[in-house]
């Protein structure tokens, strides 16, 4: 995505998983990529476009205490989506623990459901292409 033009990134985190360094300077300073980091994930919903969660992840700390301080931190709710966009899209990598709330999968906004079933078919697409079975020239479905 630093590669594409007029983005903006809000990096929400608590302090102790936020974006390193070396990305803020040699990925999104580098490229002049405008960015604020931030703590709120409510401040933030009013302005995005698209919300790409994660679980607070536990591996990532160096001491249990500060993971079972912040795990519960950064949950998305129907109440946080009543602050979004309306045309706001969620995306996830799945599967998720708790960092979204199961009422949100019924949210149209919801787009994390479609984000993995269109992750099979470039796997499936990659692997038939490295497989030497893709043909490129192979017409449209419906023409």
């Amino acid at each position: 995505m630093a590669r594409c033009k007029n983005i903006r990134f809000v990096l929400i985190s608590p302090e102790e998983l936020r974006v390193p360094d070396y990305i803020i300077k040699d990925v999104l300073e580098a490229n002049g990529i405008e960015y604020r980091e931030t703590r709120s994930l409510e401040e933030s919903m009013p302005e995005l476009d698209i919300l790409y969660m994660t679980r607070v992840q536990k591996e990532r700390f160096f001491n249990e205490e500060d993971y079972i301080r912040l795990k519960n931190s950064y949950i998305l709710t129907s109440e946080k989506m009543a602050l979004a966009k309306p045309e706001m899209a969620v995306l996830h990598p799945l599967p998720r623990v708790n960092e979204i709330a199961l009422d949100v999968d019924n949210d149209p906004r919801a787009a994390y459901f479609e984000q993995v079933q269109n992750g099979v078919y470039i796997r499936m697409a990659l692997i038939m292409t490295l497989l030497g079975l893709a043909d490129p020239k192979a017409p449209k479905e419906g023409n």
